[in-house]
């Protein structure tokens, strides 16, 4: 049997990796990139076609279920979770050392100022 994802199983697909995407960004809110959402909805949906047509792509129909159109639901749903996950840490990382190196920058050079002598 050849697997082919359906347009069914791939909107499917598309809908669930959009709603990773936005509850990542709620969850993590203003601490990270406002792009976060589009990240974490790229890396679940990468995920999960990877999981459904290579890694269980050489399941039967009746070995997988629930089964939509060709997309392995239940492995999308569990496996997809890891790249989905570790995509929002890494985010959340980079951009995290990349405010803090930014804002360093913006205060400049510690101030000197001359010890005042005491009296």
């Amino acid at each position: 049997m050849e697997w082919d994802l359906g347009l069914q199983g791939l909107g499917l697909l598309i809908l669930m990796s959009l709603g990773f995407g936005v509850i990542a960004q709620l969850v993590m809110g203003r601490t990270t990139t406002r792009w976060l959402w589009a990240i974490a909805a790229a890396a679940y949906f990468v995920g999960g076609l990877f999981t459904s047509e290579v890694w269980f792509g050489w399941a039967t129909q009746e070995e997988l279920q629930p089964n939509i159109d060709g997309l392995s639901f239940d492995e999308v749903l569990l496996i997809g979770l890891v790249p989905g996950i570790l995509s929002v840490v890494v985010t959340r990382y980079v951009t995290r050392k990349a405010q803090s190196q930014s804002t360093d920058r913006a205060q400049g050079p510690p101030e000197i100022r001359p010890r005042s002598k005491a009296l």
